[in-house]
């Protein structure tokens, strides 16, 4: 049986527009069954069936009492847990977030073109991008700075943007570990455009076979039978 993916797309605050290029590019990855989300309750039943869970643009405070336990018990187990973009805007009140997650959104200047430097060729996410990787998003700030407690896999280059806050060291994409569970965080991915772009769709791809500890070859992209929550 094909590896099943819980998509959960609820804002509470901003809504990128680009959530259902984002569900229909994981949708067209291939190799996963894919759950897509907006309902609370969808986190307050047991997540075990995932291999892992992708909380992408999400925003605001999106998860009750119940999904807090819910997810927090499922990473710690052993699951795996992907952020995509805005999931860094999301669940401020809830602490253990920010610690799952690495860090916080801050700020970010104007969309525009830039460059993200890789620090790891190693890692499935970014071993297929060159060492400067020209792209076009939204730059993201954090309030806190995740290395030392992250793998950082590509930082920023904010000379080759206008408005960046973060300095000489702006992490972009990470992962690390929560307990015996795996997490994977990319900054990237505002723009409906990116989620057709062959580079960030393998740079997701690899970010969420990370997370749910898939070994072996990639799959070839191709159409599955999935349904919505």
């Amino acid at each position: 049986m094909a590896p099943r993916l819980l998509v959960y797309t609820r804002t509470a605050a901003y809504r990128h527009d680009s959530i259902p290029a984002g569900i229909a590019a994981v949708r067209t990855l291939g190799g996963f069954e894919v759950d897509a989300s907006e309902d609370p309750r969808a986190l307050e039943s047991p997540l075990e069936r995932y291999a892992a869970i992708v909380f992408l643009s999400t925003s605001g405070e999106v998860l009750t009492p119940a999904g807090r336990e819910r997810l927090a018990s499922y990473v710690e187990s052993g699951g795996g847990f992907v952020g995509v973009h805005a999931a860094a805007c999301t669940e401020y009140d809830w602490p253990y977030y920010a610690e799952l997650l690495g860090a916080r959104f801050d700020r970010h200047p104007e969309y525009q073109p830039g460059k993200a430097v890789i620090e790891d060729h190693e890692h499935p996410a970014t071993r297929h991008l060159p060492a400067v990787w020209d792209f076009t998003d939204e730059w993201y700030d954090f309030r806190t700075n995740p290395r030392g407690t992250a793998r950082v896999l590509a930082r920023a280059d904010e000379s080759s943007y206008d408005g960046g806050g973060m300095g000489a060291d702006h992490p972009l994409v990470w992962c690390r570990e929560q307990a015996a569970g795996r997490v994977f965080y990319t900054a990237l991915g505002h723009a409906a455009e990116a989620y057709e772009d062959p580079d960030f769709r393998a740079h997701l791809l690899g970010g969420i076979r990370w997370a749910a500890r898939l070994d072996g070859p990639r799959p070839d992209p191709g159409q599955r039978s999935q349904k919505t929550l």
